[in-house]
C-alpha cells in the first residue's frame, strides 16, 4: 500500500473517530485558523481540505515524474524544449532533426502523458525547471 493511501486511511480514521492525529506547528495553525475564519468553516474542516489538495497536487506530480522518466532522452529534451516555448523549427535546428521529426516525437510524449494537445503538457508540467536545456 502507498504512502498517501496508508495517509488517506489515516485521516478517514482520524474523521470518524475524532482523535487529532496530525500536529500543526503555530504559524501553520494560525494560517489555517485565518482561513477557516475567511471563509466561515471549522479549523478541521479547513485543514482537511488542505491537505486532501496538496496530497491529490502530490499524487499528480508524482505520475508526471513517473510519465516524464518512461520518456527516451530525445523526448525529454524535446519536451524540455517544447516547454521553454521553442517553436518547431527551432527545436530542429537546435538538434538538427526536421520540424516533422519533432511533431512526431511531440505526439509520442503527448500519447504517454495521455495529453491531447501540446497547451495540455504544457499545463502539466508548468511547473517544471528547463532551463537546462535551454541553449539559444
Amino acid at each position: 500500500m502507498s504512502m498517501w493511501k496508508k495517509m488517506q486511511r489515516a485521516l478517514e480514521r482520524q474523521h470518524t473517530s475524532h482523535a487529532p492525529i496530525l500536529r500543526f506547528d503555530q504559524r501553520l495553525l494560525e494560517h489555517v485558523t485565518v482561513l477557516a475564519e475567511q471563509e466561515r468553516r471549522p479549523i478541521s474542516a479547513v485543514a482537511n481540505d488542505l491537505l486532501s489538495q496538496a496530497l491529490a497536487q502530490r499524487m499528480a506530480d508524482e505520475e508526471s515524474l513517473d510519465r516524464w522518466r518512461g520518456l527516451t532522452p530525445r523526448e525529454q529534451e524535446i519536451t524540455a524544449l517544447v516547454c521553454l516555448d521553442y517553436t518547431y523549427p527551432e527545436i530542429a535546428v537546435q538538434l538538427s532533426i526536421s520540424p516533422q521529426t519533432v511533431k512526431s516525437h511531440l505526439r509520442n510524449v503527448r500519447l504517454k502523458f495521455g495529453a491531447t494537445r501540446k497547451t495540455d503538457l504544457m499545463r502539466e508540467l508548468a511547473n517544471w525547471n528547463f532551463s537546462a536545456w535551454d541553449r539559444l
